[in-house]
């Protein structure tokens, strides 16, 4: 849980996102050194292959600032779509890169880590897909954005965390429905819907999953004139409901928002101080949008 401050700086800590390189040991990717000859080179590069970089919200600081566009990966897609160039370069994770190829068919799409994966469209492969689907005959299967192609092609309807809620009570209320693969997600929309044959996988992003409600809580109440923002595929996003229901914060204070409304949501608000709950990386964008 971070707690993002009107007032604090625009730059983030340097030991959030080191700068010592470009690291690429066993131990992980640890950071980019962003100074002005290295952006100045990959902006040649990109000019001289004809490419637009896209990065991700998520994306560290040095990554953002480089990118010829920022933002959630439906959006990332639709602007690869567009562009005029004929090379795609997604900084972010392969399911984002796999979109962007299935609405730019005719494109070269090129992802700079193979090893960026995403635990949550991990957590369903097509032949379990398949298995529930035999499951339960006739239901509609809506899936999650944060899915790999290979899942998209067995679903009937793609979502994403904003617009879940309309694509489900879009369908025939008679009609079971498979929801994939985002369980916190999943129960945001039954929630809201009050839908009972809609079925969810048991799915989940390790990194919002570990945003617990206990803390979500404690957060709140140090903080009594902030406001929440809270992602959908987050475990604590329910704790947060909670809490407004039983007065410790006010509902009109708590918001279930995907990134892009995160963004949209900080630049309207009047609030000194607000609590974010998803990756730590969304931080960059925030700041500056407030």
């Amino acid at each position: 849980m971070t707690v993002l401050n009107r007032t604090g700086t625009l730059v983030d800590d340097p030991q959030t996102y080191p700068g010592a390189g470009i690291v690429n040991s066993s131990a992980g990717y640890t950071g980019v050194e962003g100074d002005e000859r290295w952006a100045a080179e990959i902006r040649r590069l990109a000019e001289s292959r004809n490419a637009t970089i896209l990065a991700h919200n998520y994306q560290v600081p040095a990554i953002q600032d480089v990118a010829d566009h920022v933002g959630d990966s439906l959006a990332l897609s639709r602007v690869a779509a567009d562009a005029p160039e004929d090379t795609i370069v997604f900084c972010g994770v392969h399911f984002m890169a796999e979109t962007a190829k299935i609405l730019s068919p005719h494109k070269t799409v090129l992802i700079p880590d193979q090893r960026a994966g995403c635990s949550l469209a991990d957590s369903i492969t097509a032949d379990e897909l398949r298995a529930w689907k035999d499951e339960h005959p006739g239901a509609v299967v809506v899936s999650y954005v944060n899915t790999t192609a290979a899942v998209k092609a067995l679903t009937d309807i793609c979502c994403t965390s904003s617009n879940a809620v309309d694509v489900v009570e879009s369908i025939d209320p008679d009609r079971e429905v498979l929801f994939c693969p985002d369980q916190f997600l999943g129960a945001h929309v039954r929630r809201v819907t009050g839908r009972k044959n809609l079925h969810i996988w048991a799915g989940e992003c390790h990194v919002h999953a570990g945003i617990n409600g206990d803390e979500l809580a404690g957060q709140a109440r140090s903080h009594p004139d902030a406001e929440l923002y809270v992602h959908p595929e987050c475990g604590c996003a329910t704790s947060a409901l909670y809490l407004a229901g039983e007065g410790a914060f006010p509902a009109d204070r708590v918001k279930i928002l995907s990134t892009g409304g995160m963004l949209d949501a900080a630049h309207e608000t009047r609030a000194r101080q607000v609590l974010v709950a998803t990756e730590v990386g969304m931080l960059y964008q925030l700041r500056r949008a407030a």
